[in-house]
């Protein structure tokens, strides 16, 4: 009996080769990246986020708070081939912990692509939506700097479960272009990371869809540029809302329950780019601005102790950009970037007086401006160890200044703190 099963294992495995080989699986990249990080101001370490107010937006790594060490990525790339129009890619990063809100975080991608011909092709599986530029058309191995701009790792470096259809057009060689529509599930925040069944989150399992398109173009190998959108609503099933509270702070032009139930949490996400590269120099420029919605909800499932509304407004919008450039020479390559995003741009609130400078709530006293706009001044300097191929391998040394509006005050302290940050990043791809 035990021999019958072994052989019968033995002829399973051995089927289980043939049809791997057959389907032509492949390692197709290694990425490994190390941080040092050395924080150049103690109040990233001595004063505390006002988690309660304005700066509850500014998410800080933990890994700036203090002088860490830290892998950044460990992620494996594996591709296989089905049928001559029939492909799959997936990449995980055992890096990465599972957590009650993420349970699938080591899985990054899972992807089956069906090549259709004449220029169409869809996509199904677990992904990156096709919005912003950076997060979604740059590859980890090329980023220029310690981390992708604010926009790019706030809004576009998530993941969600989708369809997604590509129609390709155009001369590789000279002007191309791709138009890209999405249909998500959009169960969570883009916090969280979107990576959810319907249904698996409590309170989930919504029949609204987000739905994402972008329209992408290239001139040659050295210019791109597009323009993309993305809209959904609360990722909870209008029958497990709890019944809107409206807070008793939201006392000029507030909405009422029932029209916080009705907006849904709207989300949206608008945008364009442009990216310039060629043998000596780069430079890159995005735009976003949108509703920021679900990512800081009103609304909570049944059963929720969050019942405060974590937005000022039903319609506030966030607006960001960033610019930034390199010039290479040879194994040296000098960058730098100006990168902005403000998560109140019209100054939007229900609160009597502003809450981003008078907030008792959290303990900021008047003449302090914690209002939501962060900017990033990043200069830098990257040792490439093989200038014909950038994402092989590089050491990067990041200089990162802080606007100063997102910690609180100690005692004896006035006006906004923040910090800067030197960062070391050693990155090396195969």
């Amino acid at each position: 009996m035990k021999i019958t099963r072994l052989a019968g294992i033995a002829a399973l495995l051995a089927a289980g080769v043939t049809q791997a080989q057959a389907q032509d699986i492949k390692l197709t990249g290694v990425l490994f990246e190390f941080w040092q990080t050395q924080m150049l101001d103690n109040n990233l370490r001595n004063n505390t986020t006002a988690t309660a107010g304005a700066s509850k937006y500014y998410g800080l790594d933990s890994r700036f708070q203090e002088n860490n060490f830290a892998v950044k990525r460990a992620e494996i790339y594996l591709n296989g081939k089905i049928t001559d129009d029939i492909t799959w890619n997936a990449m995980f990063d055992p890096n990465n912990s599972n957590t009650a809100t993420v349970p699938n975080n080591v899985l990054q991608d899972l992807v089956v692509t069906w090549n259709l011909g004449n220029g169409f092709s869809v996509k199904a599986g677990q992904f990156k939506m096709p919005t912003t530029y950076e997060a979604t058309m740059v590859a980890a191995t090329n980023i220029l700097f310690f981390e992708r701009n604010q926009i790019n790792r706030v809004f576009g470096d998530k993941r969600d479960r989708a369809i997604w259809g590509i129609y390709a057009f155009g001369d590789p060689k000279g002007f191309s272009g791709k138009f890209n529509l999405a249909v998500s599930n959009g169960t969570t925040d883009d916090g969280s990371g979107g990576k959810n069944n319907e249904n698996t989150v409590a309170g989930s399992g919504n029949a609204q869809k987000d739905w994402t398109t972008r329209l992408e173009f290239a001139y040659g190998p050295e210019q791109k540029f597009g323009a993309y959108y993305r809209e959904g609503v609360t990722g909870l099933k209008d029958s497990t809302f709890l019944n809107a509270t409206v807070p008793a702070t939201w006392t000029v032009g507030a909405p009422s329950a029932t029209q916080i139930k009705d907006n849904k949490d709207k989300t949206t996400l608008m945008g364009a780019y442009y990216a310039f590269d060629t043998a000596t120099w780069h430079a890159s420029a995005e735009f976003a601005t949108g509703l920021l919605g679900r990512r800081f909800p009103t609304l909570f499932a049944a059963g929720s102790t969050t019942l405060t509304p974590l937005r000022e407004h039903l319609d506030q919008k966030f607006q960001g950009f960033a610019i930034d450039g390199a010039y290479k020479m040879g194994q040296h390559w000098f960058t730098a970037r100006y990168d902005v995003l403000n998560y109140n741009s019209g100054d939007d609130w229900y609160t009597a007086t502003n809450p981003y400078t008078t907030n008792v709530a959290t303990g900021l006293p008047t003449g302090n401006d914690l209002s939501p706009k962060y900017t990033e001044i990043t200069v830098g300097y990257n040792y490439v160890f093989n200038p014909a191929k950038y994402g092989a391998g590089k050491l990067k040394l990041d200089y990162v200044h802080r606007s100063k509006n997102f910690l609180l005050p100690r005692a004896g302290q006035t006006g906004e703190q923040g910090g800067d940050s030197l960062v070391a990043s050693l990155m090396v791809g195969f």
